[in-house]
């Protein structure tokens, strides 16, 4: 589980989350309302919502496009979660069953890290017992 997470508001726009994901090289950014934990906005979110509008249009207009559009309208919620005492089995079925790329681990109400697709893979590949 990575602990050291970004969020973002459920009212900030797709140009500010594209640009997190790539200067952070990022996936999956939990979105939040009031602290707490709304959905989340992967890649594929964001591919959805531009790709299906600017084919043909430039780099400048697709900024623009990317700007004017809420992360609430493209975002995934309400988030699939776990808890941090649950198995890594388990993070991993609910990733596949629901063909999504990460889980935002929960406690108490709180966001308190998120289990990515990369993060059960080195768990399965023995890579935790490195860290």
């Amino acid at each position: 589980m990575q602990t050291k997470i970004v969020t973002i508001s459920v009212t900030d726009r797709l140009s500010t989350v594209e640009d997190i994901m790539t200067l952070g090289r990022v996936r999956h950014i939990p979105v939040v309302h009031g602290g707490r934990l709304v959905g989340v906005l992967s890649q594929r979110d964001l591919l959805r919502a531009s790709l299906s509008e600017l084919g043909s249009f430039g780099s400048e207009a697709r900024r623009a496009f990317l700007h004017a559009i809420e992360i609430e309208r493209v975002m995934s919620a309400p988030a699939i979660t776990i808890g941090p005492e649950a198995a890594v089995q388990l993070a991993a079925r609910l990733m596949a069953n629901h063909k999504i790329g990460c889980l935002p681990v929960i406690e108490e109400g709180e966001l308190v890290g998120l289990v990515t697709e990369t993060d059960v893979l080195c768990w399965v590949a023995g890579a935790h017992r490195e860290r």
